[in-house]
Parts: structure tokens; sequence; C-alpha cells
């Protein structure tokens, strides 16, 4: 029995329902399939967007990176430069602006962790004008060198107009050289040798 005659054979009042049931089904698909069309493109629209802001967050970063590198590239060129001996060094920049630094006391050497070391030494200068001391600090923090003006006390002088005692502490960090990469095994000992010495 085929599907046309099965439908003849059903009542009017069958058929009408059938009829019915398949216009509602049609109107569904049409109204699901763009419906379904549309969940689907703002679905895409959706990931497209967050590539967009992950690929711009991806740009910036990069650029954030490079500038970090341009500054640690800047800082370790400051480093290749070492700084000469302080007590040398303060004193060249004090005879630039006409002052003398009366004593100079170098401290012991402190290291900041395994890379760099910190050197410190302190002058004293007597009777000297604040102008010229600010011309000094400026020529020192601005020399190039991997310095700092670590310590500064200023006291004035009794009855003497810019006149100062200053005990200005200079301290210049050094940074090792990276290890030497480690080299192949070592050789086997003599067999003599039962210890060796440590240094």
């Amino acid at each position: 029995m085929t599907l046309r005659e099965r439908l003849d054979k059903l009542e009017p009042r069958e058929r009408r329902l059938l009829t019915i049931l398949v216009g509602f089904l049609a109107v569904c698909l049409l109204l699901l399939v763009p419906i379904g069309l549309a969940s689907v493109a703002a679905s895409k629209r959706t990931e497209n967007q967050e590539m967009r802001d992950l690929l711009q967050s991806i740009y910036e970063a990069a650029g954030k990176v490079n500038e970090r590198k341009a500054q640690r590239d800047a800082l370790l060129a400051r480093y290749a430069r070492p700084a000469p001996p302080l007590a040398g060094f303060i004193e060249d920049a004090a005879k630039q602006q006409g002052l003398t630094a009366a004593e100079s006391q170098d401290r012991p050497d402190v290291p900041h962790g395994k890379k760099y070391t910190e050197r410190v030494t302190v002058v004293k200068m007597h009777k000297i004008g604040m102008l010229g001391l600010a011309k000094m600090l400026e020529r020192i923090e601005s020399s190039g060198h991997p310095v700092a003006v670590t310590r500064l006390n200023i006291k004035p002088r009794a009855g003497e107009p810019d006149s100062y005692e200053v005990e200005l502490g200079v301290s210049a960090f050094d940074r090792k050289g990276d290890p030497p990469p480690a080299s192949a095994a070592p050789t086997a000992a003599p067999a003599g040798d039962d210890e060796e010495e440590e240094l």
C-alpha cells in the first residue's frame, strides 16, 4: 500500500489534522533554520571577537616585552662599563665644581645576590656651597656609570652663609660576569692521588 492510498483512506477530519501537523512542522522548520543559523553566526562572531581581543593583547604584550627588553639592555650596557675607583671619581667631580674632598674612606664590599657587588666610599667635605654641591651630585648621578648617592649628611656652619659640612656616601654597583658554560666531564684522577686539595 502506497502513501497516496493511505492518505486516501483517511477520514476528512484526520486529513485536516494531518495537514495542520504538516503545516506546523513546515512553519517550525522555516523558523528554526534561520534561528539556528543566526545562533551559529552569533557564536562564530563571538569567537572571532575573542580571537581579535587575544591578538590585540598579544600585540600589546609584545610591545611591553620589547620595551622591557630595551630597558634591560640599557641597564646591562650601563653595568658593562664598571665605575672607576670611587675616591678618585668623587674627587674629580668635586674639582670640576671648585670643591675639595677633605678625607675619603672605602667601606667593605657588600654582595647583592649572586651577580652584583656594591662598593661604598664615604667622603667628608668642609666649607662648601650648596650650588657647587648640587652640581657635583648631578654630575655623579648622570655619569653613565652604575653609581648612586646613598648617603648625604649636610650641616650648616655657624656664622657663615652658604657654607656647609657635608658627609657624602657614593655606591658603585659592579656586575659579575656570567659563569662560563659547564665544560666536559672531568678526567679521571691518577690512581696514586687519594685526596685533592680544596681551594
